[in-house]
């Protein structure tokens, strides 16, 4: 007999259970449930009138550390996949060198649509997009947080600091810790900087390591 299908809710009561042992499979079905979702949001008229694709996450739906971006690019656009471009190249490459793949985090971005020519997103458009941001956080329940850029750090933060002050410090974000960096399109235009994210790194495959 099959199983009837489960809804989202199905999977919420189950990870708000702390003796449910809710496997990387269930995960993903949810994940998908959430996207799903994504993929039909029209709450910003904008940006849904211009996208070619959501752009939702990728990676293990168990991580260690969830990055989490500001919104999609134009090759993130077209690919429907977070961090697809040059930045996205760069990104990988930190990956590696802290000896993770995309396969090992979780990648996402508070937007999952792509603002006109790429300007910062809009309070009302953050304040849309952050829902679908918190349940996939909740799905995956990463032990930590990296947010990349100054977007990313002031919306999960609620504060209106530089990016060069959150970073190289822990944070707080509902009890998970949070660590700050740059973006990875911003090194691409400031290559000095790219020794301040590779302490932040180190920071974080430290947490990791020894919690």
């Amino acid at each position: 007999m099959n199983e009837p299908p489960r809804d989202e809710a199905h999977y919420f009561a189950a990870l708000s259970d702390p003796q449910a042992n809710v496997c990387a499979a269930e995960k993903q079905e949810a994940l998908q449930l959430v996207q799903e979702k994504v993929a039909v949001c029209t709450s910003c008229g904008e940006l849904a009138r211009h996208r070619h694709k959501t752009v939702f996450g990728v990676g293990h739906p168990a991580p260690e550390v969830c990055f989490i971006g500001e919104a999609p690019g134009a090759d993130e656009d077209r690919q429907g996949e977070p961090f697809v471009g040059r930045a996205g190249q760069l990104l990988d490459r930190i990956l590696e060198a802290c000896n993770w793949t995309r396969q090992d985090v979780y990648i996402a971005n508070i937007l999952k649509c792509r603002p006109p020519r790429n300007r910062n997103p809009l309070p009302s458009e953050i304040s849309n997009c952050t829902p679908f941001l918190l349940k996939q956080l909740q799905i995956i329940q990463p032990r930590a947080l990296c947010a990349l850029g100054a977007v990313a750090a002031q919306t999960l933060l609620a504060c209106e600091q530089s990016i060069g002050k959150l970073r190289g410090r822990w944070h707080r974000w509902q009890g998970l810790p949070l660590l700050c960096t740059y973006h990875p399109a911003y090194l691409l235009r400031n290559p000095a900087q790219k020794r301040a994210v590779w302490e932040d790194m180190q920071m974080l495959m430290r947490f990791v390591k020894d919690n």
